[in-house]
């Protein structure tokens, strides 16, 4: 094929500006591109590749011809619209919860489960952005290791809320520095009761609480762990726990992640040549020197950031590491596109016959 015709889904949200200059960037051959958004946003010109393209209505029709859809309109939209896609003969990689657990629908990270996209049946979910960096910094110590379990705390950004988010964590800021209160709509989460400023304060929930007192956000970093490694969102064979922490920090989530290991032949040096080996994975780990990964310097890198790793002094063959990366490309736009790229190069861009 000369080239694809691609469809974005959600194109003028904070994902989807940067799907598309990920896409502008790919080896993905585009013949045409169909940037879709709600009725609000129809009419706006964007540019891809230098040519100005006119942001049309999303509706089921919006599909036809299209190859491969990139979906970050939210969940509810992806529900109804990416099965008409696929109906039409698209294949569709979504960026939203809508798909991730939903047994028939691959739930992939490139570097550590690409083979699971072998069997997609025209929709394969983008990972939560928390759970994609730590896959990418922990699947190369499975592999050589084996994990028994994983403890996570995150200290996420307001963007991964998205673009209205980090626009009220800024108003709440400027308010603060001026001496007037802080006006809070968004966090910890839109659809809850309560609403608390982000901006100088720490918020412990992302997302809903449910009824076993963690959070949506950790439930999801538990269970797609599962998938994305062992195939079985709720396979016993990994422990997994994760306190979810949104913090002040504009874009690139933190992680401060705890490991116990299967073989205690694991050392600190063992692991950092792990990381300096695996894709996109960037070790950061010089103690004498103070280098580690900071959020404000993942801001616009694909890579995921690894360092502070050191043995756990209470636990043998337990480590703790910090992880960092760019939520709203790696955690979101590349991870998009790099499973779209994968897509054409084992060419899987078609949606499987009907059983």
């Amino acid at each position: 094929m000369s080239g694809y015709t691609v469809a974005i889904l959600g194109a003028t949200g904070a994902v989807g500006t940067r799907l598309i200059q990920q896409l502008e960037q790919s080896t993905i051959p585009v013949s045409k591109i169909k940037l879709l958004a709600s009725y609000r946003s129809a009419g706006k010109k964007l540019q891809f590749k230098g040519q100005e393209v006119t942001v049309e209505e999303a509706k089921p029709e919006s599909f036809e011809g299209v190859d491969l859809v990139l979906a970050s309109a939210g969940g509810a939209v992806s529900k109804k619209l990416l099965p008409e896609a696929v109906k039409r003969g698209a294949v569709c990689v979504d960026n939203t919860s809508a798909f991730r657990m939903d047994e028939d629908v691959p739930l992939v990270v490139p570097e550590v489960n690409e083979a699971a996209l072998y069997n997609h049946r025209g929709i394969i979910a983008n990972p939560n952005c928390s759970t994609i960096q730590m896959m990418v910094a922990l699947e190369p110590i499975r592999k050589a290791f084996g994990l028994k379990q994983i403890i996570v705390s995150t200290y996420q950004a307001a963007s991964g809320a998205g673009q209205s988010a980090l626009n009220e964590l800024y108003a709440e800021a400027q308010d603060y520095l001026d001496g007037k209160d802080m006006k809070a709509d968004i966090f910890p989460t839109k659809g809850d009761k309560e609403h608390y400023p982000l901006a100088f304060n720490l918020l412990p929930q992302i997302d809903v609480l449910e009824d076993n007192l963690y959070s949506h956000e950790e439930w999801k970093m538990i269970h797609e762990t599962k998938k994305i490694m062992l195939g079985d969102m709720n396979s016993p064979e990994i422990k997994v726990t994760a306190t979810c922490v949104r913090v002040p920090v504009p874009i690139s989530h933190g992680e401060s992640v705890y490991i116990e290991v299967a073989d205690k032949s694991a050392t600190t040096e063992k692991i950092q040549q792990l990381i300096r080996e695996a894709p996109g994975a960037v070790l950061q780990d010089d103690p004498d020197h103070q280098v580690y990964p900071q959020p404000i310097n993942a801001v616009g890198s694909r890579d995921t950031f690894v360092g502070r790793i050191r043995p756990d002094l209470e636990n043998e063959g337990a480590f703790n590491m910090w992880v960092v990366s760019d939520n709203l490309l790696k955690g979101a736009a590349w991870n998009t596109v790099q499973i779209a790229e994968r897509l054409v190069a084992d060419d899987l861009v078609s949606v499987p016959a009907a059983e």
